[in-house]
């Protein structure tokens, strides 16, 4: 009896123990899209790299797409779990500033992006230029403009602007190649378009199920099925009126009640260890050139003119490309 006594007490001190470490493991809780944290995307090797580093837990959680991203920050507030938020982009910073939930980031380390970029709230971890990709055993008559696709009878799939930064890419792309003749382009693009989906998974999903001849995506994004699937048949269309940048950042909320590893976390992603995953995983331009470089097959398709309102300019432009482009998918 004693025994069973004396070894359910060491269970319970035991127990108690591990209690006690587990409570004391610091939890850092990172808000981002879908696709980031899919066992393909780069969150498992940097929860990994970032565990080891940090000796705590690294929290993902999936949000949709970026623009769903900030529609959860502000409708959460400052009640909000989460201490850092991944995966927005240079046409929501002003907004997600707006809010006044973020806190700036305090880092020094410098990107390798083709254009300047500082911002004292945000951080960049990737970047790329968006493109219309195709299948070349498909299309062979191939578009060199928004002018030629609306003229042709391709048939594409993009992202809602609403919910995707893609989506909103693609508008603010239009307006900064066309200005005030972007609502003509759209009218004659609106019968291209087979349909709008929420995120860029889906998007590319129905395009590589056949659903569709091109699709809204990135220059970089024949180098995943070259370097993956060994596939050389898909191609991005290149633009002579040039192609608009996405960069994609991370912010600290201000009401974290992890700081000191919300910062930690900031500074790690400017670090070899962050950076040499996105290549392959994310499938774009790392913010910082990885000590090894670049994979081959990610110049294949780039353009001679780079497009990138500033963030003040994006979201200036936002609500009438938006208009403009509802107007001409109503017709």
């Amino acid at each position: 009896m004693k025994t069973s006594i004396l070894a359910l007490g060491f269970a319970t001190v035991a127990t108690g123990f591990a209690c006690a470490a587990a409570a004391e493991t610091p939890v850092l809780t990172v808000l981002t899209y879908d696709s980031f944290v899919a066992e393909w995307g780069p969150g498992p090797a940097v929860e990994k790299a970032f565990e080891a580093d940090c000796a705590c837990d690294l929290r993902f959680v999936a949000a949709g797409d970026g623009a769903a991203l900030l529609a959860r920050v502000q409708m959460e507030g400052a009640a909000s779990d989460a201490d850092v938020v991944l995966g927005l982009d240079t046409s929501l910073t002003a907004a997600a500033r707006a809010t006044g939930l973020f806190a700036p980031h305090g880092q020094t380390w410098a990107n390798t992006l083709p254009v300047p970029f500082e911002d004292a709230d945000f951080v960049p971890y990737d970047w790329g230029w968006f493109a219309m990709v195709y299948d070349k055993t498909k299309v062979t008559d191939v578009p060199t403009s928004f002018e030629a696709l609306a003229a042709s009878d391709l048939k594409i799939v993009i992202q809602d602007p609403r919910s995707s930064t893609p989506g909103l890419g693609l508008l603010l792309w239009v307006k900064a190649a066309y200005g005030d003749r972007a609502k003509d382009i759209w009218a004659g693009l609106a019968d291209n378009i087979v349909t709008v989906t929420p995120g860029w998974s889906e998007a590319y999903g129905l395009f590589t199920e056949g659903e569709a001849d091109m699709v809204l995506s990135y220059t970089t994004s024949p180098a995943y099925h070259l370097i993956a699937e060994s596939d050389d048949t898909k191609a991005a269309a290149v633009f002579d009126e040039g192609h608009y940048m996405q960069v994609e950042v991370a912010g600290k909320l201000a009401a974290t009640d992890q700081p000191a590893l919300a910062d930690r976390f900031l500074a790690f992603i400017g670090s070899d260890a962050f950076q040499s995953t996105i290549a392959t995983t994310n499938w774009m331009y790392p913010a910082v050139t990885p000590a090894g470089g670049l994979p081959e097959g990610f110049d294949r398709f780039r353009p001679a003119k780079s497009l990138l309102m500033s963030a003040d300019e994006a979201a200036a432009a936002r609500d009438g490309a938006l208009a403009e482009w509802q107007a001409a998918l109503a017709q």
